[in-house]
């Protein structure tokens, strides 16, 4: 649809901030599957969760924007469809082609907000890792802080403390204004000590990173605040012609050159025109291992667990389970996360130094840092069974309708075996059809293509000879989901 012809003036706009690698939820959260995706305890994700939340929070005429990295479109185009499918229509993905920061993101999406919908529209910035359970508590908020962006405020929300929070940037409230307050000042993350201070004042708000402004309101402060944040995002946006209805790529080069900068730094802090508006409603991070355990009910012992676990005379651990049994015995305190290529073993207490490991295991070049044995792509998924020296074995599965780039290798062959399903299959010029217990070979060098046309999910096994099996032997010359 025409965005400029269906959207009333002023019409509130969710806008999605999907990104970031998530690193103190290693090894579950890797580059490839980041947070967002990483299925909750009810099973469900948190850009899923996300995603409704901002359904119910934007105007039924307005679009719902999505920010986020050109590798995640497809994840994210799937699991929209599969969690809300008659909002279809509202989907708006804004694909990143590097990681920035805040301040590009929002920036450029208030230009394009501005130039599609109308600068009086609000914008209401939704991180995609926030956990809220009370919705309507949350539409409250959302209501007072659009009534004080309606008045010229830069609103953001602030999370009354529980505890003596030391992981998070606090707000200084000031004047006070209806439903809310100015921002007195934003407060780095604080020492022990002083986070202790802060929430026993009672005038100090964890700073959450949501947002409500309108379009006109944002660039007009970062004119005035980053006007180089400003200047080079209008020149991405009019070098970044090529979009469909739906999708809108930001041009690689000038991007680029947009300095690497938060929101916060780059305008919420310098304005004069900032509120806050304190939250109602209940809300998590999700940003360790520690939150995603309170979402777990104890047993008699104190012991969080999911997956296949057997706890013996052991107290207040958390453990998680993918493919594996894990058996704990006579341990206390203990954090256990166990995926099918890593295990993670910490005291409860340094949940938050999980992003170390991270950091070594990157200086190592180790590929656990972005990967899992199973990885997704825009056709479907593969999962590594074996990866050595002298071969490879993948299970591939390949949606209905779908189709592999037409590609050739320089440095091994392949065997193909149908598990389940049927393949049509091009090998150099022949085509074919493979049935369930058929295979067959693709020397060196040679084109191959792999396609499901049916109605059903295709499933083979691939192995690979050779003496090299990295993905960057792949040359493709011909691919339906643009990576030639």
């Amino acid at each position: 649809m025409d965005d400029s012809k269906t959207i009333k003036s002023g019409s509130r706009v969710p806008m999605i901030l999907s990104g970031g690698a998530g690193t103190r939820l290693w090894p579950v959260s890797r580059k490839t599957l980041p947070k967002p995706f990483m299925p909750m305890p009810d099973g469900e994700t948190l850009l899923g969760k996300t995603f409704l939340r901002a359904a119910r929070a934007g105007s039924e005429d307005a679009p719902i924007l999505t920010v986020t990295s050109q590798a995640y479109r497809h994840l994210t185009e799937e699991l929209y469809a599969r969690i809300a499918p008659r909002e279809v229509e509202r989907q708006r993905l804004l694909l990143e082609p590097s990681s920035r920061n805040t301040a590009p993101a929002i920036v450029l999406a208030a230009i394009w907000v501005e130039a599609n919908l109308g600068a009086a529209a609000t914008l209401l910035v939704l991180p995609a890792d926030h956990l809220i359970r009370d919705v309507d508590g949350f539409l409250d908020c959302v209501a007072t802080a659009e009534s004080l962006a309606h008045a010229g405020h830069l609103v953001t929300f602030g999370i009354p403390p529980t505890r003596a929070e030391t992981g998070y940037g606090y707000i200084e409230r000031g004047q006070i204004l209806p439903g809310g307050f100015k921002v007195a000042r934003f407060v780095e993350k604080p020492d022990a000590t002083t986070a202790a201070a802060y929430a026993a004042s009672g005038k100090y708000l964890w700073n959450s990173g949501m947002f409500c402004f309108r379009a006109d309101a944002l660039l007009e402060a970062a004119s005035a605040t980053c006007p180089d944040v400003l200047v080079a995002a209008r020149e991405c946006f009019t070098a970044s012609a090529s979009q469909t209805p739906r999708v809108c790529t930001w041009d690689a080069e000038s991007f680029a050159r947009i300095p690497d900068i938060s929101i916060d730094y780059a305008v919420m802090e310098q304005a004069d025109n900032v509120a806050v508006v304190p939250a109602t409603f209940d809300w998590s991070d999700i940003g360790s291992w520690t939150a995603i355990g309170e979402e777990i009910a104890a047993d008699a012992d104190g012991n969080r667990s999911r997956g296949d676990c057997v706890l013996v005379d052991s107290r207040d651990c958390q453990v998680q389970a993918s493919g594996r049994v894990v058996a704990m015995v006579g341990v206390r305190d203990l954090t256990v996360i166990e995926t099918a290529d890593a295990v993670l073993v910490a005291h409860r207490d340094s949940a938050q130094d999980v992003k170390r490991v991270v950091e070594a295991l990157r200086a190592r070049a180790h590929p656990t840092v972005d990967t899992h044995v199973t990885t997704h792509r825009p056709w479907g998924s593969y999962t590594i069974l074996e990866d050595a020296d002298d071969c490879k074995v993948k299970r591939l599965t390949v949606k209905p309708g779908h189709v592999l780039s037409l590609q050739l290798h320089h440095r091994r062959s392949e065997h193909w075996t149908v598990v389940s399903g049927t393949a049509k299959v091009r090998v150099g010029d022949d085509e074919f059809l493979l049935e369930r217990n058929q295979s067959t070979y693709i020397p060196v060098e040679t084109l191959h293509r792999l396609e499901n046309a049916t109605d059903h999910d295709l499933h083979l096994i691939e192995v690979q000879c050779g003496d090299y099996f990295g993905e960057d032997d792949i040359v493709r010359l011909e691919d339906r989901y643009g990576r030639v």
